[in-house]
Formats: structure tokens, sequence, C-alpha cells
């Protein structure tokens, strides 16, 4: 409890008393809100959901009354700073998120603040329509923060900024007066016309025109000669004049096709002096980014020849017009080469790399940091080759290294640089750049902000760009809509310094004791926790794409700190030590991790590579080091032993008997962690390697081709598909050798944070297998879990042993394996339709082309469905984790099931997957190789 929840005057106290929405001084809910997309950190003191108009109202009084300042925070997506705060932050997602109103004839809808852009993007497409402004974070920013920041989004050559868009505002102000704001002066606070009319002179000289000019107040929309328009003027505050607590949008007519034209030019500089001379072909988007954004993407192969691109979409009513135009735009282009896609799959396969690119950016090719505060200014079009040229000479300067991409089509440029914001030397170095970089850009007539806003990562330098008179009617702004100046202060205007309250600074600056290598960071869990830059690509309500994965928990509960951002803050606070005071014996990140599927979703989904689930077995593995751990943990945790002990003493037909006794089952579930409604899978009274000792031998030849791995699962619970997969390999013409008894990969030690053990364990492996590693011999692992424990967690844990290494790159997936040692071997016709899920390893850590190419080869159609099928290993068996585990299921896998065909095969390669199919489903998942057995000629094992 807080001390501010104590005595009469307690400010919990009070806003639980005016509020009705939640009030929360936790440590938890305080660590999440801590930071937001930026480089900068503030702890706030509490944080309040209201549930509507009057509870913002509500909270603003009570926190006048105390002097408390107030920041509304949306999504958290914010780049420069501004949706982080002290005092209490109004979190206005949680209950302030309906779509009031959709007009389709007037093309305008009614939103409350909290509603995410691609929520009301969906609702209007229905009509045709759509919200024009699209930043790549559609998914989950809001429009109360697109509007706080007058966000843009790639559509702004068409469609305009946030601010265009804009009909009217409901605004509470710093005072608490409602305000409604539209054209003209109604609605205005006291006070601002005569402070507007005495300033005309400055605000029609004061500004530069370009089309992305987003820094500063926008005062020169109350020209009268413009016709006064409060609601554009009040766009892009940044939450300093008011809050909104709704909103009346325009709404365009969305193109009933569209088609993409990808420009390839030599470098950068072409690139971005092409772009403004495609502009009167009235694209939709002109993007650009150059070669050094796409190194490594999954998508980059798609791209056409050349060291930089333009993104060129057009539309039409039909996908033949909008191909036209789009290839009038590369007749028109002088391009090094072309390429032209109308297939809506191709086109968001590209796309994605554009949207990605806020989390790519934020490393370099070597792997060092990345970071933003400068991340889009913005300057003409015109300018923008000669300007591009100038920053990289001024990066070059300073010794540093920057990624540039963004909307040339309106001179707008994002990019990550790689400052060292650690040092005192590296922040000094950031301070003197940004004040170069502000008087560049100033220098070619642009903005500092072109669509980020301002925060405090610009707003000190903001005297540069409109001199110090402005500033100071900005000022005078500001103190007429919030006289006590308690509406996100130190943002915009009387700001606080760029370099002062960074994200970093309480972080320690030596490496934490840790257990993993983390071989991507430097072997610094610090470096690795800091990979979360908070643009919240987990925090999503549904998944980012059909095969995406990530967050399956987040999905389910909705809740920030169940997300892989949310956990990241928690893990960075904990870190850091001011928030999060006990360290790794932390119960608020215990609990928040507690529901992390450890699916690694996020090793692949993430535009930045957090790996959540490393992180929570490094986490168990301090927090309950010396201690008790969770029943589960020693039941499912030791797994591989158990069932060894089985096996070695066969008493499986025992075991199995006595789990359908129910008050025994019932029993040993308390005991053993394990909530009462699963199941107890048989234990197969026939292991997989009992089978393999006794079928006929034939004389095999001193090297084998492959090694099968018999896995805990399959040797123990389902060596049926491991004798469907010998059989489907020898029909290939393969020789199959299973390795020395007592291997295992680790997979149940591992994610249960148990991890002294799971290296005693993989140490123990690498020494059965030594002879096996010696020849090189491709080891074929059945499942996915496993096989990934293998390729990834293996060399992480024992990176200092070469073996690991070694086995790590033997490991083959079973069409992995096929396609590589039997390429000329055609599997058998099934020629059926196949359901179910790629499982989450495999997708994150593996990948399944080769599966896909496999299935096709057989006759198998379809497509398997992303996501988790929720149980996870032990995570949905463990006490406490039931519902979550079932919800995830029917996220993706259970309805794709329940839709399929009569004729349709349940593909289903993981033993989690299989069993939760049967526990919930009552269907039976078959591992490829059961297929592919069962449609071979003769009897089966």
């Amino acid at each position: 409890m807080s001390d501010l929840d104590d005595g009469p005057d307690g400010l919990a106290r009070d806003l639980r008393a005016a509020v009705r929405g939640e009030v929360d001084l936790s440590v938890t809910a305080r660590a999440l809100h801590t930071m937001d997309a930026s480089n900068y950190r503030r702890v706030p003191d509490a944080v309040v959901a209201p549930r509507d108009a009057d509870d913002v109202a509500a909270a603003l009084a009570v926190c006048r009354e105390r002097g408390v300042p107030v920041v509304a925070r949306g999504a958290g997506t914010s780049i420069a700073g501004q949706a982080t705060g002290v005092g209490v932050v109004l979190d206005l997602t949680r209950h302030m998120n309906r779509i009031v109103s959709l007009d389709p004839g007037a093309r305008t809808a009614v939103v409350q603040p909290g509603v995410v852009l691609d929520d009301l993007r969906s609702a209007a497409a229905a009509h045709g329509l759509t919200f024009g402004p699209d930043p790549s974070t559609h998914s989950r920013c809001t429009l109360g923060g697109m509007i706080g920041n007058n966000s843009c989004g790639s559509h702004s050559v068409a469609w305009g900024t946030t601010a265009d868009n804009i009909r009217r505002l409901t605004v509470v102000g710093g005072q608490g007066g409602s305000h409604r704001l539209g054209h003209g002066w109604d609605g205005a606070p006291e006070g601002l016309r005569p402070l507007i009319d005495r300033h005309l002179a400055l605000l029609r000289t004061g500004f530069p025109d370009l089309p992305r000019r987003i820094s500063g107040y926008a005062l020169d929309a109350l020209l009268p000669e413009r016709g006064p328009d409060l609601a554009r003027a009040f766009c892009g505050s940044e939450g300093t004049l008011g809050i909104v607590t709704e909103a009346d949008v325009r709404l365009v007519e969305a193109p009933r096709a569209r088609a993409l034209a990808v420009l390839g030019y030599a470098d950068e500089s072409a690139a971005a002096q092409a772009a403004a001379g495609l502009l009167p072909h009235g694209p939709l988007t002109v993007e650009g980014m150059a070669a050094d954004l796409v190194r490594g993407s999954s998508h980059a192969g798609g791209l056409p020849e050349g060291g930089a691109w333009l993104f060129v979409e057009t539309g039409g009513d039909s996908p033949a017009e909008a191909r036209a135009r789009a290839e009038s735009i590369v007749r028109a282009a002088d391009v090094t080469d072309a390429l032209v896609v109308d297939d809506p799959a191709g086109q968001r396969a590209l796309w994605r790399v554009r949207e990605d690119a806020s989390g790519t950016a934020t490393r370099m090719p070597d792997g060092s940091e990345a970071w933003p505060g400068w991340e889009d200014c913005a300057v003409p079009p015109a300018r923008l080759g000669d300007y591009l040229k100038d920053f990289r000479a001024l990066l070059s300067d300073h010794g540093l290294r920057g990624t540039p991409y963004g909307h040339f089509g309106d001179g707008c440029i994002h990019v990550r640089i790689d400052f060292d914001l650690l040092s005192r030397e590296g922040v000094a170095r950031f301070r003197r750049f940004s004040e170069d970089l502000a008087e560049l850009v100033v220098a070619h007539g642009g903005s500092l902000s072109g669509e980020h806003g301002d925060g405090q990562a610009r707003a000190e330098l903001l005297p540069k760009m409109y001199g110090p008179e402005l500033v100071r009617l900005f000022e005078r702004v500001k103190d007429v809509w919030d006289p006590a100046g308690l509406l996100n202060p130190g943002m915009l205007v009387r700001p606080a310094p760029l370099d002062a309250d960074l994200r970093f600074a309480p972080l320690p600056r030596e490496p934490v004791d840790v257990a993993f290598g983390y071989p991507h960071d430097g072997g610094d869990f610090s470096a690795a926790v800091r990979r979360c830059v908070g643009v919240a690509k987990c925090r999503t309500a549904a998944p980012a794409s059909p095969t995406s994965v990530m967050c399956p928990s987040y999905r389910v509960t909705g809740e920030e700190e169940h997300s892989t951002r949310g956990r990241a803050r928690l893990l960075h606070e904990m870190l850091a030590g001011e928030v999060v005071t006990d360290g790794w014996r932390s119960t608020e990140v215990r609990d928040a991790l507690d529901l992390c599927l450890s699916c690694k979703g996020c090793r692949s989904d993430c535009p930045v590579g957090v790996d959540m689930a490393t992180y929570k077995a490094e986490f168990l593995h301090h927090h309950y080091e010396g201690r008790r751990r969770p029943a589960a943990h020693y039941t499912m945790g030791w797994l591989p032993r158990w069932l060894r002990a089985v096996a070695a003493t066969r008493t499986a037909p025992l075991v199995n008997a006595l789990a359908r006794v129910r008050p025994l089952a019932a029993l040993g579930k308390r005991l053993g962690g394990i909530d009462a409604r699963r199941p107890v899978p048989e234990v197969a009274t026939r292991t997989l390697r009992q089978w393999w000792r006794g079928r006929p031998q034939d004389s095999l030849p001193a090297r084998p081709d492959l090694v099968l791995w018999p896995d805990t699962f399959t040797d123990h619970l389902a060596p049926s598909v491991g004798r469907a997969a010998v059989r489907v390999l020898e029909a290939a013409g393969l020789t199959v050798a299973l390795p020395p008894g007592g291997v295992c990969c680790g997979l149940t030690y591992v994610s249960t944070g148990q991890l002294d053990r799971a290296r005693a364990v993989l140490r123990a492996t690498l020494d059965r297998l030594a002879p096996v590693l010696e020849t090189g011999i491709p080891v074929v692992v059945l499942e996915p879990s496993c096989a990934a424990a293998l390729k990834a967690d293996l060399a992480e844990l024992l990176g200092d042993d070469p073996r690991a290494h070694r086995l790590a790159a033997s490991v083959r997936t079973f069409a992995q394996a096929l396609e590589e040692l039997a390429p000329q071997w055609r599997p058998p016709r099934v020629d059926r339709p196949v359901v179910g899920q790629t499982h989450c390893h495999q997708h994150a850590v593996l990948g399944d082309a080769a599966e896909r190419r496999l299935r096709e080869k057989a006759g198998l159609t379809g497509e398997l469905t992303g996501g988790c099928c929720g149980l996870a290993g032990n995570f949905g068996f463990e006490r406490g984790h039931y519902d979550v585990s079932a919800a995830c299921a029917e996220e993706q896998l259970l309805p794709a099931v329940r839709r399929a065909p009569d004729d349709a095969v349940v593909l289903a390669d993981g033993f989690s997957c299989r069993t939760q199919l049967d526990q919930l489903a009552r269907v039976r998942g078959e591992h490829l190789a059961e297929l592919l057995a069962a449609e071979l000629p003769g009897p089966t094992d």
C-alpha cells in the first residue's frame, strides 16, 4: 500500500470517492506506466481508469485541489515521452473505448478516446469507409493518442493528418469545464480569443508551410482568414491543454481495390528526390526505406533490385484499375527496378517490412542498440533528398549511425540512432547532436516533429524553430487552458531537458549474473530487457497475421501486465529497483509472468525479438533459488525422470489404472499442482525405445543417415508418432538410428526455471552424444518444442561448450530431414484438406517452410492457423491456468477445427496441441508422420 493511501488526506481515498472507475496505486500498475515507446521514464503515483467524461472531470478536480499532475494515456506508443508522467496517469483504454455512433451517409463517426484505430477502421469498412490517418501502430494505437500527437501514417499524402479528419472534439480543460470544440470560437476557454487576436501578425509569419508540421501548438488554425478551427488547433497539443473525452471524426471512402508499386532506386537520396515528383499522380502513399532497414527480414526477398525503395500505393474501383494506376507510376518513374503487387497477401507481406521498422531499426547490423529521440523530423518534400545527404553527414560528424525510413512523399523521416544513453559522455553527445540536428532541420525549412509530437525529446529546442516570441505565446496559451499547469507538465511548453529522465538512468551498469548466455545482447540481461522499446505489437486484440502467435495471454485477459511489453516493463523496473524493490524475489514480476505460456511467439513476432519465454525461465530460476518451488515444478518439471522410472519398472499399466480411479486422481492432481479439470494423459505401456529394441534389426551401415531423437513425449506418451516416423523415413530410403539412452533436451526443466538442473541434464546429454556429434549426422526431432529447446535453449545455456552448438546445428524437423536427405522421394498422396495449428515453438524458432512443402507434395490442402493451443507443455496443466489455456485454444485452433469439412484431417505435430484437442474438443490430432505412414503400402507397426 502506498503512503499516499494513508491518513485523511490520502490521494487514493479522494480519487476512489470521486470516480467510479478503478484507482490503482499498486507496484504493478505504477511500474507498467513508467514508460511509453520513447527514451524517457517517469514514475506515477497512481493509475486511474475513468469510466466516462464525468470520471475524467472528477479525477481532474481531485488532482487540481492537491496540485497533482495528470497525464492522459492511450496505448502508450508515443515516441517523444508525452505518455509518461508523475502524479496520476489516466488510462483511457480500459473503459472509454466505444464507437458511440457511425453515420455512413455523412461519413462520420463519434468515438471515445480509448478506441483502437483498427476497431474504428473495421467498423467503417463494413460501409466501404475508413479513417484516413494510419500510423504503423494502427492495430493498438488509440484515437485519443492520435489526436494528442496529430498522428499521420503512410496515407497522409492522400488523406492528411488526424487534424484534417476531425470535425469536433469534446474536451475537459485544466480548470475542469467541458469544452465542445469545432469551427469557430464556441467552446474556447475564456481569454483565448483576445490572446490570439493580439498576436495575429506573429501567427501569419511564424509557421513554416509544409504538410507535416506537427511541432508546437497549431495556433495558425485560429487565424480569422482561415476560419478559426478550435478542433484543429487542439490536435497535437499532447494532453497539455485538456483531455479529449469524445471525438467526431470524418471518414473517407476506401478504395475497393489497391495495388502496390515498389520502386527500386540506386540509393536513398535518389529515392527521396523522386518522391515529390510522384505526388501529381495521386497516390495513396509514397513511403521510402533503404536497404539497411530490411537486413535479415524474412520479407526482404520480395523486393525488387535496388539500394532503396519507394512503396507507392494506388487505389481503384477494381483490381485492374488500381493495377493500371500503379503501372502508370512505374512508367513515369526513373527506377532501377520495379514490382507491382495487386494480391492482398503479397501487399501485406511487403507492408509488414515497413510497419515493423520502428522495431527492427532498434538494432544496428552489428547488434548494437539504436534509439528514438529524432524519430520524425519533416522538411518540404522537394528538399528531402538534400536534407538526407546533410543528415547522413551530420551523423558521421558525431560518430553516430542511423537507418532513415518513412513518409518520403510528405518529407517526413523516421530514424533510430545508436546513441549511447548509458554513459555520461554518450548522453552529452546525444544533446550536442540534438541541438545540431534541430538547426539543420530549420535550415531546410522543416519541422522538428513531423508525426509523433515534441514531447520531451524535442520541445526544449522549439525556440530554434519558432523563435522565443512564438514559444512564449505557446506558454500563454497553455496558461489559458490550464492555469495550474497540471496537464502533462514538462511537455511541449516549459519542457524538461531533453537529456533528463532517461529510462536507462536507474539500470545497473554492470551485467547481471544470469544463467542464460544472451548471445544476441552481449551476455547482458539488462540489454535483453531493453530490447522492448514499447511499440506494443504484442498489445493487440487479434493476431497481427493469420500465422502470428504473440501474445496469446494478452489477447485473453486484455491486461497490460500479461503482454510481452508489460512483462518487459516489470523486469525493467525490477532491475531499476525503484518501484519494484525486491529484485528477483518480486511477487509482482512473478505474477505477471505466471500467465506467460512460454510460447516463444514474441521471439519471432516481436519486431525487436524480445524472448519472454527465456526471460521467464531466468526469473523463475532466481526467484526460487534456495526456496521451495510450486508443486507443479516437481511433477511436470521433472516429468522425464518420472516417466523413465515408470518405463524402467514397467509399471505403466498400474499408473494408468490408478489415474482412472477418480479419488486417487483428484488427490494426485491436488498434491501435484495440476488443475482438477485436466485428465492425466496415459503413459505408453511400450515406449518407443522398447519398440525399437524389439523390432527385427537388419544389418545397418556403420553410419546411419540420421539419428531419431526419442524425446520424452514421443518416447513415453506418444510412441506411435515415433514408429510412424521411422516407417516413413525408411520408406524414403533412409537408415535410422536412435541415440544412447538417457538423452534429454531439458525442456521441462527450462520451462519451470530449473536451470541448474537443465544444464546438468544437457551436459550429460552431450556426453552421451559425443560419438554422434563427431560424425555430424542430422538429429531428427519429432516434437517441435524439444527441437526448439535443442536449437535455441541448449546453446544459450551451454554457450561455452562447442558440442552444444554442434548439436543445435544438427537438429532437423521431420519434414526438413526428408527434404534434405531424400530430396527425390515423393510422399504418398493423401489428397485431403487439413486443419490444425502450426506449433508455436516451430513458428518462433524452427520455421515451417519444409512442412508446408511436404504437405503440398502429399496433396494436403489448406492452411494451419497461428496462435497457441494454450496447453503449452506444463502451463495448461498447472492449477490456476485452465481458463486462460482453454481461452487460447478457442481463439483460433478450436474454431478452425469446428469449421473444417468432414473429410479434413487434423494436423498437430506437438503433443500439447494433440492433448488440448483431445481434452477440449474430443478430436484426435495427428502428427504429419502418422498421416503419411498410414498411406504407405504394407502393414503398420
